[in-house]
């Protein structure tokens, strides 16, 4: 007997996050790389159809993104979204200065696989920014400082230090848009903090992570370093 045709194979559909997180997917990252400016009115009816879902799930993702700071709602009209303020820069500041500070010191002696995770950091985001990927250059620039602050083995900070994320994001690519020299000299601090790791200078450490993340500071009064 003729042997029976094979089954035809089902295409299994790659299956879609929920509604909701897509918008707020899309709308996040829209706001962290500057697609989104501050001060820029969002309504649902246009996030549904760039998203391609109702209005439902927008209102959802609306709500997360008000809780996160990014967005503030305003019935019947929209969702502003949220200029990066002076005060805000300067928590910020405040808030890294006291985690990486205590993070550097405590990442000496570094291990080896810090160093080296770092490194390939380092390498990364030089060509990301030889490519021009500001908001790459962004994402591992938080990459590199955050290894350092998990090196130090302490959960708690660890999470805190997270929390600023997204906060960091933002400010990160927009500081690169609007000074576009500060890549080459972050890229050079960075090798720096490396060196001073690598070499087991504690001290070293901890000044060149004052020095690096304090000149936002100097962004929050209007100034350049």
């Amino acid at each position: 007997m003729p042997s029976a045709p094979p089954a035809p194979v089902k295409q299994q559909s790659l299956k879609q996050p929920p509604a909701a997180d897509r918008v707020y997917t899309h709308v996040k990252q829209g706001v962290l790389e500057r697609r989104y400016e501050g001060g820029t009115l969002l309504t649902e009816g246009e996030l549904a159809e760039a998203v391609g879902v109702s209005r439902t799930p927008v209102r959802e993702a609306l709500l997360r993104l008000e809780v996160e700071g990014l967005i503030k709602l305003y019935p019947k009209k929209g969702a502003l979204v949220l200029p990066v303020s002076a005060q805000e820069i300067k928590d910020v500041v405040e808030t890294r200065l006291l985690v990486e500070e205590h993070a550097a010191r405590k990442a000496v002696p570094a291990p080896a696989g810090l160093i080296a995770r770092l490194e390939e950091l380092l390498a990364q985001q030089k060509a990301q920014a030889a490519a021009g990927d500001l908001a790459g250059a962004a994402v591992t620039d938080r990459c590199f400082h955050a290894e350092i602050v998990r090196s130090g083995g302490n959960e708690i900070l660890s999470r805190l230090y997270d929390q600023l994320r997204d906060r960091q994001l933002r400010m990160g690519v927009a500081v690169l848009h609007s000074h576009p020299d500060r890549i080459a000299k972050t890229l050079a601090e960075h090798e720096e903090i490396l060196q001073a790791l690598r070499s087991g200078d504690a001290e070293a450490a901890v000044g060149l992570v004052h020095r690096h993340i304090d000149w936002f500071s100097h962004l929050a009064r209007g100034e350049e370093r």
